[in-house]
């Protein structure tokens, strides 16, 4: 069943156009990676569907209904989670008020505690620290938060933004290994990463990018080998 689809999507900042004619979909229960090299416009895709930027064209559709103009906080009540580079997580607020703030959906207030404890058996580290304010954690250890904090809302949708940026090489393991037991869980995600090889292992089917527009998309057992994308992205020639 198809969940989001953008079609011919064009957006930007102000004047500055850095999507041309975006088409993607992602289906219920799908794990989907956007490849590209840096300034591509993977990121602005991520905030275009979240709401952060808004669409000059084109129409993002998401289930049966039209987002056009819908606010991020609408689009986050309908089941959008956007965790964005840098993870965001509030460093002088508690692992447990941090997740908290996760559940200000009208939809997930009233199974706040059922929802933390799901978040506590997943991440037990955060249970260990959960009294800790977020700042004293590790790099791994607050993006682990900030995965937990969207896995508060419940969401239909969980979109990451380089999840392993910044992060020690045990510790990126790790949270693939999260991402890979929430996509056994039937979660739907959508990815960017610049670890290109974890991150088409754990898709389903990748779109690669380049200034702007989607000049391939396969599964992602074959855009591993796919020999342009090897060249480009991995460095075999």
């Amino acid at each position: 069943m198809r969940m989001l689809e953008l079609d011919r999507v064009c957006a930007g900042y102000g004047d500055l156009r850095v999507l041309f004619d975006i088409s993607l979909h992602v289906d219920v229960g799908e794990v989907v990676a956007l490849v590209g090299s840096n300034g591509a416009g993977k990121t602005t895709v991520l905030r275009t569907i979240s709401g952060e930027v808004k669409a000059k064209s084109g129409r993002i559709k998401w289930y049966d209904k039209n987002l056009g103009a819908m606010p991020m906080y609408a689009r986050a009540e309908m089941g959008i989670s956007h965790i964005p580079q840098g993870r965001g997580v509030l460093g002088s607020l508690s692992v447990t008020d941090n997740l908290i703030l996760g559940s200000y959906t009208d939809r997930t207030k009233k199974r706040r505690r059922e929802l933390m404890d799901m978040v506590f058996e997943t991440f037990e580290i955060l249970y260990a620290k959960r009294h800790l304010p977020a700042e004293t954690l590790s790099g791994g250890q607050q993006q682990m938060l900030a995965i937990g904090r969207a896995m508060m809302m419940e969401p239909d949708l969980l979109i990451l933004d380089e999840p392993s940026l910044g992060l020690a090489p045990i510790m990126v393991d790790e949270v693939f290994r999260i991402l890979q037991r929430l996509k056994g869980q039937g979660k739907s995600l959508l990815i960017i990463e610049q670890n290109l090889v974890k991150a088409l292992k754990i898709a389903d089917r990748g779109y690669v990018l380049e200034t702007g527009q989607v000049t391939l998309s396969d599964k992602s057992d074959a855009l591993i080998n796919n020999d342009k994308v090897r060249k480009a992205y991995l460095g075999v020639i």
